[in-house]
């Protein structure tokens, strides 16, 4: 159990094994707290590899915390396009604003400064405090709940709130202060050092999925699930509730040089995201036909699509897709749509749809066909 470790033994451990082995990634060679915070928010559900090419292209185009500030809505959410929980980005946003307004462009240091931004939490606030700034205030993730589950060999649900709170209070107790001995100038202080070797112990030795690699882990000489032998049965998580399923039916209705489009409300799932026209429930063709036809347009041609899926955190979207080829789109064709039609709605270039419009994952498959 959590109090059977004694976690001052574990930090002196980790962090030589940090140093040693830690890996070269584009966001540690400083401690600008605006490159560590987009770095972090992009890597909670991302693996590192394919975060290094969003990071890239982000900071080329948005290089300060005052561009990201004023940045266009569209632009801001196709820099983020796959990366998806597009409101992450925005609460971004809304916070940088915060920064600019309220604390004359420099990111606030504090622990509580940091937790007041909007899109932030005690994680988040952890690793850049700790990191850019040397705050001893420890950042705990799902990698740092596993790995400490497996070395005190706790059978806690990790899900559970009072779990990770339990962690968090023992981590702050032994979170070491001030600069390590290091002519590495790209190193933070010791709290920023530690946090990282945990997320690195977590996503290289201490895995979340497959074996870990305990010959290479700096704990492997104290951690009770590995002498207990019950490291496959931790982390203990509680069974997540069922996913809800949802129908759907995607329209590709195109003339062959312009493609439907449409964009999604401002709140709700995937606001302010495109989309492909759809409705719910598995159409026919014959249904299809019919749907076009009441929009004002003349099919050509209805091709079933391949179906698709895609997984959110709590509803599963089912997808039959049809391609659609009518006579020439005019523009005024939007005026026979639904007035009960509560989305913008454009006619736009194939060549501009991956361009220039965001769309989420789950319409990527279709998109793809396009273009």
């Amino acid at each position: 159990m959590i109090d059977e470790i004694k976690f001052e033994n574990l930090i002196e451990p980790a962090m030589d094994w940090f140093l040693e082995n830690k890996r070269d990634l584009p966001w540690r060679q400083d401690q600008n707290p605006y490159h560590i915070w987009v770095s972090e928010i992009m890597l909670q559900q991302t693996r590192v590899e394919a975060v290094k090419s969003y990071y890239h292209r982000f900071m080329e185009e948005l290089p300060t915390l005052q561009d990201l500030a004023n940045c266009p809505e569209d632009k801001l959410l196709k820099l983020w396009e796959g990366l998806g929980y597009y409101n992450r980005v925005r609460n971004m946003q809304k916070a940088a604003k915060v920064i600019v307004e309220e604390y004359q462009g420099a990111f606030p240091e504090t622990e509580e400064e940091i937790l007041g931004l909007p899109g932030i939490g005690p994680y988040t606030a952890g690793a850049i405090g700790s990191i850019a700034f040397g705050n001893a205030t420890p950042a705990v993730d799902g990698n740092v709940l596993r790995i400490i589950s497996r070395v005190s060999d706790d059978d806690s649900d990790i899900l559970k709130d009072k779990t990770k709170k339990a962690v968090t209070a023992k981590l702050r107790e032994v979170m070491p202060e001030g600069r390590i001995d290091s002519e590495d100038a790209s190193l933070p202080e010791a709290p920023g050092i530690l946090n990282q070797a945990l997320m690195e112990i977590g996503a290289l030795v201490c895995v979340p999925n497959g074996a870990p690699h305990c010959e290479i882990c700096p704990w492997h000489t104290m951690c009770l699930a590995k002498e207990r032998g019950t490291i496959d049965g931790l982390p203990v998580k509680k069974k997540a509730k069922a996913r809800k399923i949802v129908d759907m039916t995607v329209f590709l209705i195109e003339d062959g040089g312009k493609v439907w489009i449409r964009k999604r409300p401002k709140e709700g799932l995937l606001a302010g995201l495109y989309e492909f026209p759809n409705q719910p429930g598995h159409l026919t063709k014959k249904q299809v036909a019919d749907y076009v036809e009441a929009h004002g347009f003349d099919p050509i041609r209805v091709e079933k699509l391949e179906d698709a899926k895609h997984i959110f955190s709590h509803v599963e979207w089912h997808m039959k897709g049809y391609r659609v080829r009518v006579a020439a789109i005019d523009e005024k064709m939007a005026e026979v749509f639904p007035k009960e039609l509560e989305t913008e709605d454009y006619f736009v270039d194939l060549e501009e749809v991956r361009r220039a419009y965001a769309f989420p994952s789950a319409f990527q498959i279709f998109r793809n066909i396009l273009v």
